[in-house]
């Protein structure tokens, strides 16, 4: 194809990238390839078709490692082994060019396809050039939806179709998206999904009433409008919902692990059958087909880990369709076929039909009526938080990648890379992987894959850094900071402390090292001295550390942190010692900064009021801890106990951990904090900085005491005067907010019969509750389950220890101890409260949350720096505008980037935000020269002005035509409310 030239401003030599795609296609074939809807077989247009789609469900991890999937091994806990799935298919394709097979996980695909033969990676090259063999999702993993934060689902995404686009060029990237197993799907996913240029999406599970009432109407195949700010079709997606979940209908399932009886066609032979099987199947097909709006039917002939005998599959399927085709001989009206996702998709498409339109969500999912599904938005909430901290270690390593050079992969500190931490967050996305559905040695190996690649990123950052600041000294990185455990900085009389910001905008963050003495200097990059503080450490902090840290003390100060860089601070010791007298063993009645008011009750030590000094508003507020005792399974009502998926409480009430706390408090010029403790296992310090306007509360929970033979479901719960009338609102994956109702659903008719569970909805990143005057949001620093069930209150959840299975396949109760609390799992987290008037709202939380999702990283040199150091840097001429997120800066090949900027406002939800920002590229960074730039779709996949989609007609509107706009000029580009845009950027 031709190449593409862009011209530059000021007369700068011409760049080009090819016309098709910005890598290596793979070697050529001498014909031109037949995939993708040209593969697809004839249907027949006065019959019913019915697509069958041999597939298999390769979870990455879940009752085994990823490593142990692949390799079959550990059969004792579950058969299945994905090397020799490929292995058996690929030989089977081989055998007729009638079949077909799709696969989804790239994660196991890469391993395998690495293990192959030159000859027999290109006999799969020709497989999938001819769509026998096809790509659906193409993803790392299948990601789960309603745990998962945006901006790793993307990286997920992008990793395992790039992977596929380089090796198999134009058949490599697959039309559908596919997800057929997560337990709910989000509107984020859908729009994700839209700009990734998808032609459709299918699905396996929906609440089983929703799906009834679809059935009724024929509408489980809808046009889902997944964005309230988008101009359509950017954000449409065509959404198919599949007829067996992913499974193969009753009676036709012919893996080696399934029961049913083979075809057996000679009429010489016993148990001849094949009458039996036609007329079964064109029933069911007749009966399928009334449910579904056109002469079109799609079947998934597969389910987990199947086809690792493949010969067993096909020679059943082509018998099947064989013998039905054969009827039609005698007016048999059903036509039978091998197809993929795709090619059914082209035929909906083809009905040339109106469908209809969905702008909500598909949470909370049940699959009964006792049954939802909503206990895994906080399952393993210490697992969900190490994933969220790992996305910003990776995502300050592929930043410090890019604005040191070649000298991060290979420096003084040896060989450092980013891919190790790139692949291990790609398959912590998956959908029994941050959602906690896992077994606990799988949990265990997906922390462990994390802990890896930080390990190899911080070689990387450490290089990074001396290459930037001219400074070679060993910087030290402290992962357990938040219990106050580093021992550099404990027994250190003078060190450094670089702050590096991953935020395109200048932040002020506290910084709380652990340390012994009672007085210390603290001075910024230009020598002048910092207000700092001295706490003792808590008596929780000391309980949950054990005996891994020695720290008496707490040194806290604030820094400001320049966009995309950093700045050092140094810390000198000046005296040891008992700490002068701060605390209080009494509540105060209030604690206040010049924008915050926090009032206590003297009586029971608990919040009672917040009020913002700036806007004049006051709201009642009180906040406590409670338990839902979780069902057992031996229920009047039903035999559903809660688990790792299932939430199912015993009780509406939940029970209080203590009507009143024990504290003490502390005042000083950077933090006054209250100490509040409920019980032996429930404690919480409230923090409100000096310069901050949020309030601070990090939790701590656990041991969870079981001696009561209990499970427990441990919930705060915040209670207002804000008047909700039912009303909430949660994030969709971190980004547009949905407005929630209790005990309603927007799309279909609710019949409730959990009226807690069946209220609860994942907040990923922030959740808020509002009326006219006021709106309190609480940012969370992890994905969580929550609601309202009360007017002018909310609840979120933030850990769970339970005492059975739930009997949804994981087979092991949600008990997580470990070496370090055998006794139990200790949790600690922290909720921001921000109270604002609402049409201000969005101005305080949008910011806040991403600081929450990309934190600064903190890294220690001991001793006195080279007095040639450099102690501050930002990697852009000036920051961005406040609507305007970097999303992604990572190194794409030797000399070009990935560039991917956000507008981080919703449409309407801000009166100075939510309007168009242009930023000008070649302005942006300080340090690279630009030499050209060409646009992309979300997952950088292809081209942006080459990326088609099927055109879909809802049938409640016109079908939207989307307007052009066209940026000032290739440089400066326009951004729209929550538009992303990404660019493949040369560089010097």
């Amino acid at each position: 194809m031709a190449a593409r030239c862009l011209q530059l401003a000021a007369l700068l030599s011409f760049f080009s990238f090819s016309g098709a795609l910005p890598f290596p296609l793979g070697p050529e074939t001498g014909k031109s390839p037949t995939c993708g809807y040209e593969s697809c077989h004839a249907t027949q247009p006065d019959m019913l078709n019915v697509h069958l789609v041999p597939h298999t469900h390769d979870d990455v991890g879940w009752l085994k490692t990823v490593d142990q999937y692949f390799y079959g091994d550990r059969n004792d806990i579950q058969h299945a082994g994905v090397q020799y799935i490929l292995d058996s298919v690929v030989d089977q394709l081989l055998k007729n060019p009638d079949r077909r097979f799709i696969y989804v996980e790239t994660a196991f695909f890469y391993r395998w396809w690495r293990q192959q033969s030159s000859s027999m990676q290109q006999t799969v090259k020709q497989l999938v050039e001819e769509g026998r063999l096809e790509f659906v999702n193409g993803g790392w993993c299948m990601s789960d939806e309603a745990t998962t934060h945006y901006s790793s689902v993307i990286d997920q995404m992008t990793l395992g179709l790039r992977f596929l686009n380089e090796t198999f060029g134009l058949c490599g990237r697959p039309r559908v998206a596919w997800h057929i197993d997560p337990f709910g799907h989000a509107r984020e996913h859908a729009s994700m999904f839209a700009q990734m240029g998808y032609d459709g999406f299918f699905f396996g599970r929906l609440d089983y009433q929703d799906r009834s009432q679809r059935m009724g109407t024929k509408e489980q195949e809808l046009l889902w409008r997944a964005s309230e700010s988008l101009t359509p079709p950017m954000a449409d997606l065509f959404t198919g919902i599949l007829p067996n979940g992913y499974n193969p209908p009753t009676g036709f399932c012919w893996d080696q692990s399934c029961d049913d009886p083979p075809i057996r066609d000679d009429p010489e032979l016993e148990d001849y059958n094949v009458d039996d099987v036609v007329n079964r199947f064109v029933a069911i097909a007749n009966s399928q087909s009334m449910v579904y709006k056109t002469n079109h039917i799609i079947m998934t002939m597969g389910s987990d880990f199947q086809y690792e005998n493949a010969n067993l599959w096909y020679k059943n399927l082509d018998k099947l369709i064989r013998y039905v085709n054969a009827e039609q001989a005698n007016g048999g009206k059903v036509n039978v076929l091998y197809s993929t996702p795709s090619c059914y998709l082209q035929e909906l498409h083809r009905a040339n039909s109106t469908w209809a339109l969905k702008t909500d969500d598909f949470f909370p999912y049940a699959d009964a009526a006792h049954d939802f599904w909503t206990g895994y938005f906080t399952s393993r909430p210490a697992l969900k938080r190490y994933e969220r901290i790992s996305n910003s270690n990776l995502q300050t390593c592929n930043q410090l990648e890019v604005l040191g050079g070649p000298d991060s992969r290979k420096g003084p500190f040896g060989e450092g890379d980013s891919q190790t931490l790139k692949e291990a967050m790609a398959v912590a996305q998956h959908h029994d992987a941050v959602s906690g559905t896992e077994k606990q040695h799988v949990a265990n190996d997906y922390a462990r894959r994390l802990a890896n690649g930080w390990q190899r990123c911080q070689v990387l950052v450490s290089n990074s850094l001396a290459a930037l600041s001219g400074s070679t000294a060993e910087r030290i990185y402290c992962d357990n900071l938040n219990i106050s455990v580093c021992p550099l900085t404990e027994a250190s009389k003078k060190f450094s402390v670089n702050v590096y910001n991953p935020l395109a905008r200048p932040v002020s963050y506290p910084v709380r090292l652990p340390v012994n003495g009672s007085s210390y200097e603290v001075t910024d990059a230009n020598g002048k001295p910092v207000d700092c503080q001295v706490l003792p450490v808590s008596s929780s902090t000391q309980e949950v550390r054990r005996s891994r840290g020695s720290a008496l003390r707490e040194l806290l100060f604030q820094v400001e942190a320049p966009p995309l860089g950093f700045t050092t601070f140094s810390v000198s010791l000046l005296k040891d010692g008992p700490l002068p007298a701060s605390t209080s063993p009494r509540t105060p009645t209030s604690i206040q900064n010049k924008f915050l008011r926090v009032t206590f009750d003297p009586d029971t030590g608990l919040l009672s009021g917040l009020s913002n000094l700036e806007t004049k508003q006051s709201i009642k507020l009180t906040q406590n801890f409670y338990w839902y005792n979780a069902s057992d399974g031996n229920n009047a009502h039903s035999d559903q106990p809660s688990g790792a998926y299932i939430f199912r409480p015993n009780s509406s009430t939940p029970f209080i951990i203590s009507s009143s706390a024990m504290t003490e408090s502390f005042q000083g010029v950077v933090v006054q904090e209250v100490r509040q403790v409920f019980s032996p296992w429930v404690s919480q310090v409230v923090r409100l900085y000096s310069d901050r306007r949020e309030l601070e509360l990090e939790w701590t929970v656990g041991p969870v005491p079981i001696g009561d033979e209990l499970g427990k479901e441990v919930i705060t719960r915040f209670d207002t005067s804000i008047k909700t009338s039912e009303y909430f609102y949660t994030d969709s994956n971190g980004r547009e907010m949905l407005r929630r109702r209790k005990d309603f659903r927007p799309s279909w008719t609710l019949r409730q019969s959990e009226p807690i569970a069946g209220n609860y909805y994942p907040i990923n990143s922030r959740a808020f509750i509002k009326d006219e005057e006021d709106q309190l949001t609480v940012v969370t620093d992890r994905s969580q389950g929550g609601g309202s069930i009360h007017n002018g209150s909310l609840e979120i959840m933030l850990h769970r220890r339970l005492l059975y299975d739930d009997v949804r396949g994981v087979a092991e109760p949600l008990n997580e101890t470990s070496d370090i609390f055998p006794e139990g799992l200790v949790v600690r987290g922290v909720v921001l409260l921000s109270l604002q008037p609402p049409p201000r709202a969005a101005d305080a939380h949008r910011p806040l949350a991403q600081q929450v999702v990309l934190q600064p990283l903190l890294s220690f040199t001991e001793g006195e720096l080279h007095p040639d150091t450099r102690l501050e840097f930002s990697g852009l001429q000036a920051a961005l505008p406040p609507a305007v997120h970097l999303l992604t800066l990572t190194q794409w090949d030797e000399d070009s980037l990935l560039l991917r900027l956000e507008h981080q406002f919703q449409r309407g939800e801000s009166k100075v935000n939510s309007e168009p920002v242009t930023v000008n590229l070649q302005k942006m960074f300080s340090t690279l020269k630009l030499l050209g730039v060409s646009e992309m779709n979300l997952s950088a996949n292809q081209w942006k002005d080459e990326m088609k989609r099927f055109d879909w007609t809802p049938q409640t509107d016109e079908k939207p035509l989307l307007k052009a706009f066209q940026d000032r000029s290739v440089w400066e580009v326009t951004l729209r409310p929550m538009e992303i845009r990404t660019f493949l950027l040369r560089v010097r």
